[in-house]
């Protein structure tokens, strides 16, 4: 019997570094995770390809996904949409594989509704002032940006209650085992292996 994979949510404040931890995670060599990449249309990033970072997408190109039902979550976001493509990661965890969103808290919610059996992790700032100073030496964003990042931030915050573990990102290495250590956790969960193990004790 093959056992499915996790459907596992990295979320947290804009700012608190999803990206880099996620970025960290898949550069261990024993990482066996299937990273789902969102949609967005925000312009990129310098350094930042289109596949491979993010799906670009156009409003239109992405207002015609939602009206199609072919995204898993999608939210607007300081004046941009970001969503999860819905066909990747139902198929990838069927095959019982680990599929890994890093997306907004917005997003987070949307798939809390309809995948509960997710595992979701809340990104977490050691202070709402060093969350400011990421943004800032970022050096991406105007103040007013900041401003309304640190603003939607303290909401976000207070939405931690969705989420089943928090991990603070006061060093990108060790939020990277913590996460590791969760999933770990999470694949011997007997939920999880007990059908597998019944069946072993079935007589022939």
């Amino acid at each position: 019997m093959k056992e499915k994979g996790l459907l596992i949510v990295l979320s947290g404040p804009s700012g608190v570094g999803k990206g880099t931890v996620r970025k960290e995670l898949f550069s261990h060599p024993n990482t066996t995770y299937e990273y789902s990449i969102s949609m967005t249309t925000r312009k990129p990033r310098e350094g930042e390809l289109d596949g491979f970072d993010y799906f670009f997408k156009t409003r239109e190109e992405f207002e015609q996904l939602i009206a199609q039902d072919k995204l898993l979550e999608w939210a607007e976001f300081v004046g941009n949409y970001y969503g999860t493509p819905v066909d990747y990661v139902r198929d990838t965890i069927n095959d019982g594989r680990d599929v890994f969103l890093e997306i907004e808290v917005q997003g987070a919610r949307q798939i809390r509704e309809k995948f509960p059996e997710g595992l979701f992790i809340f990104l977490a700032p050691p202070s709402l002032s060093e969350l400011q100073s990421r943004l800032v030496h970022r050096g991406t964003e105007s103040d007013s940006v900041i401003a309304n990042r640190l603003e939607t931030a303290r909401k976000e915050l207070e939405m931690m209650n969705l989420y089943d573990y928090v991990v603070e990102n006061d060093h990108v290495e060790r939020a990277c085992e913590r996460i590791h250590a969760i999933v770990l956790a999470e694949h011997l969960r007997r939920d999880r292996v007990e059908a597998r193990y019944k069946k072993m004790l079935e007589v022939e």
